[in-house]
C-alpha cells in the first residue's frame, strides 16, 4: 500500500505562497482538476486493464498528450513509434481448492488455504503443481547480498525442497546491523525472498508472517495471495518464480519448529547473524496438489516523448500508473466502480501538465519520456515490463520521476518520497525544493517497505536512480496533526474503495505546486550532462556501474 498525505488549504493561503516562488511555467490547477475529474469519472469505469475503462483511458491520453505537443514514443511499428507499448501479462488461477499439508513424524497435517497457508497461483508456467513430501529447509532470512557479506543459503542444495524463511531484514529487530536497521531494504521485501528461491532452485519457499515485520495482518496476506495473480509475460518465468509461492503462520512455523525439535526463536537471533547456516526441519515435509488455470491478456502503457536536441539517447523519465480496480465489490451504497480519483488519476494528471510545460519551451538536450503504466495495483507490472523490455536503453535513462497519489489540495511546507533510499536524485530533488521552501521529510515508517510498492521501484532495481514522490504531511494551516488526521482519514475511507471520487472543493494548488518543482528537477536533468547514481552501500549501486561504460561510450 502506498503511503498517503493529503492537505485542504484555502486558495487565498495558497496564493500568498506562490507570490514569492522561483520562475517555472505555470501548472494550471484547474487543468489538473479536470484531467482528474474525467479520468475518475463513472465513465472510465475504475480503468481496470484489458476492460472498456482502458480502451477509453488509451484514447483519452492519445488525445492529451497530442495536444500537449508531445510525439508518440511507444512500439516501433514500420518504422514509427505508436503511443503504446503493448503489455502481455499472464494471469493464473488456483482451480478449486489447492490440497496442501505437512507431513510431521508421520502424521499428515492438512492446510486450509487462507487460514493456515496462503498459497499464490502459480507463475512460473506451470498448469499444475504437484509436489509430494518435499523437504523443509529454515534458510534465515532468505537473504544473499554479495556486497554485505551475507549469504544465508550456504551453498545448500535446494532442489527438490521447500525453503523456510523468515520475513524483512536481519537487523529488523535489533535495529542495527548491515541492512539499515529499521529500514527496508530490498532484501526484506517478500518479493525479493521469491525470486531468490528460485535463483537458488527451490521447489518453493514458505515466508512465514509477522505482524510488525511485513507492516500487515494475515488478512491482508491471506487477501493478496489467495485470488488471481498476474505477472508479465516473461521469456524464462521459471528463473524469478518457484511453483510453490506462499506465507505461512507464525503459529504453524513455530509448531514446526517444535516438532523437528528447533526453537523458533532461537534460530531466528543465529539467523540474524553472518554466522547462520541452513537447518533442515528433520522429519517434516510438504505436500502440494491443485491445477492451474491461466491465460494472456494483453494492456498497455502509454508513451509520449520529446526528442532531446544534443543527446536524443539519453533520456530522463517521468512515470506514472493510470490503472485502477476497475469494477468490482459493491460498497454499503452499492457503488461498483473504483474510480481512483487519487489512486491515480492524479498522477496521470501530472503527466499530462507537465509535459505541457516541457513543450512550452525550448527542446530539452536530453530526451525527456512520458511513461504511463498500465497493471501497477496488479503488482507494478506496467513498469516491470517497460523496465524488462525497455523502449529506451536503461544505461542510458538519467533517472525515473515517478509519481503515485497525489495531493489534490493546498501546499505544504515539506514533501517526501515512497521509503527512504540513498541516491544522488533525492540530494536533487532536495535542493530543487529549497526553492520553493520546502524540506525533505524522510518516511516515518520506513521498515514498511514503502519503496518496493511503486512503479519506480522496477527501475531501481535495474540500477536506475528512480524516485516517487509524494506531497507532505505539514499543512500550512494546521501543521502535521491535521495532516496526519487527513492521511489517516483516507486511508479508513477512500483507499482502494469506490468513494475514491473526484470532489469539486479540491483546489489542486498544492500539486499544481509540487510538479513546478518536478518539472524543474528533470528539466535540469534534461539539460545537463549529469548521471545520478545510488550511495556507495546501496542494493542498487552495483546494476548501475555494471553499465557505466555505455554511458560513457554515449558522449
Amino acid at each position: 500500500m502506498k503511503r498517503l498525505a493529503f492537505t485542504l488549504l484555502s486558495l487565498s493561503v495558497s496564493a500568498a505562497l506562490f507570490a514569492a516562488e522561483p520562475t517555472a511555467p505555470t501548472i494550471d490547477p484547474h487543468r489538473l482538476s479536470d484531467e482528474v475529474k474525467t479520468l475518475s469519472s463513472d465513465a472510465f469505469e475504475g480503468r481496470g486493464p484489458a476492460t472498456e475503462g482502458e480502451t477509453k483511458t488509451v484514447e483519452y491520453m492519445i488525445a492529451q498528450f497530442k495536444a500537449a505537443g508531445l510525439q508518440p514514443g511507444g512500439d516501433l511499428k514500420g518504422g514509427k513509434r505508436e503511443w503504446t507499448q503493448a503489455v502481455p501479462l499472464l494471469q493464473s488461477d488456483i482451480a478449486g481448492s489447492p490440497q496442501l499439508s505437512f507431513n510431521v513424524n508421520g502424521k499428515v497435517e492438512n492446510l486450509t488455504q487462507g487460514k493456515e497457508i496462503a498459497v499464490r497461483s502459480a507463475l512460473d508456467g506451470s498448469k499444475a503443481v504437484a509436489i509430494k513430501d518435499a523437504p523443509l529447509v529454515f534458510i534465515g532470512y532468505g537473504v544473499k547480498a554479495p556486497e554485505r557479506n551475507w549469504d544465508d543459503f550456504k551453498g545448500v542444495d535446494l532442489h527438490g525442497k521447500i525453503a523456510v524463511v523468515l520475513i524483512n531484514d536481519p537487523d529488523f529487530e535489533t535495529g542495527v546491523g548491515d541492512f539499515g536497521g529499521k529500514a527496508m531494504t530490498y532484501y526484506g521485501r517478500w518479493t525479493y525472498k521469491f525470486e531468490e528461491a528460485a535463483r537458488q532452485g527451490a521447489a518453493g519457499m514458505l515466508i512465514v508472517h509477522e505482524t510488525a515485520p511485513a507492516s500487515y495482518g494475515w488478512a491482508t496476506v491471506a487477501n493478496s495471495n489467495t485470488n488471481t495473480q498476474f505477472d508479465i509475460v516473461r521469456d524464462h518465468p521459471s528463473s524469478v518464480h518457484t511453483p510453490v509461492e506462499a506465507w505461512i503462520q507464525r503459529d504453524v512455523a513455530v509448531d514446526l519448529f517444535k516438532a523437528a525439535g528447533l526453537d523458533f526463536e532461537a534460530l531466528k537471533k543465529q539467523a540474524q547473524t553472518r554466522e547462520f547456516k541452513p537447518v533442515e526441519l528433520k522429519g517434516e515435509t510438504f505436500t502440494a496438489d491443485y491445477k492451474i488455470n491461466s491465460k494472456v491478456i494483453v494492456s498497455h502503457n502509454i508513451v509520449g516523448r520529446i526528442e532531446g536536441t544534443k543527446r536524443p539517447n539519453e533520456t530522463v523519465i517521468y512515470s506514472a500508473h493510470w490503472d485502477h480496480l476497475g469494477v468490482g465489490a459493491p460498497d454499503a451504497k452499492g457503488d461498483k466502480i473504483y474510480n481512483g480519483a487519487v489512486d491515480n488519476a492524479t498522477g496521470t494528471a501530472a503527466l499530462i501538465e507537465i509535459a505541457r510545460a516541457f513543450t512550452s519551451g525550448p527542446k530539452p538536450e536530453r530526451s525527456v519520456v512520458f511513461l504511463n503504466v498500465t497493471a501497477e495495483e496488479k503488482g507494478l507490472l506496467g513498469s516491470e515490463y517497460y523496465a524488462a523490455k525497455p523502449l529506451y536503453p536503461l544505461a542510458t535513462t538519467v533517472a525515473d520521476i515517478n509519481m503515485d497519489a497525489l495531493d489534490p489540495h493546498g501546499p505544504t511546507r515539506n514533501f517526501s518520497i515512497s521509503g527512504n533510499a540513498k541516491l544522488d536524485l533525492l540530494d536533487e530533488l532536495t535542493d530543487t525544493a529549497k526553492k520553493w521552501s520546502l524540506t525533505y521529510s524522510p518516511d516515518p515508517k520506513p521498515e514498511a517497505g514503502h519503496f518496493f510498492r511503486s512503479d519506480h521501484f522496477s527501475f531501481a532495481k535495474r540500477g536506475v536512480p528512480a524516485i516517487s514522490f509524494e506531497s507532505g504531511d505539514d499543512w500550512v494551516d494546521g501543521g502535521i496533526a491535521a495532516g496526519k488526521a487527513a492521511a489517516d482519514e483516507y486511508v479508513a475511507k477512500h483507499y482502494h474503495q469506490p468513494s475514491d471520487e473526484w470532489q469539486a472543493n479540491w483546489p489542486f494548488t498544492g500539486m499544481a505546486r509540487d510538479l513546478q518543482i518536478l518539472y524543474t528537477l528533470g528539466y535540469d536533468l534534461a539539460n545537463s550532462d549529469t548521471w545520478p547514481n545510488w550511495s556507495k552501500d546501496s542494493e542498487f549501486r552495483a546494476a548501475r556501474d555494471a553499465t557505466a561504460a555505455q554511458r560513457s561510450a554515449n558522449k
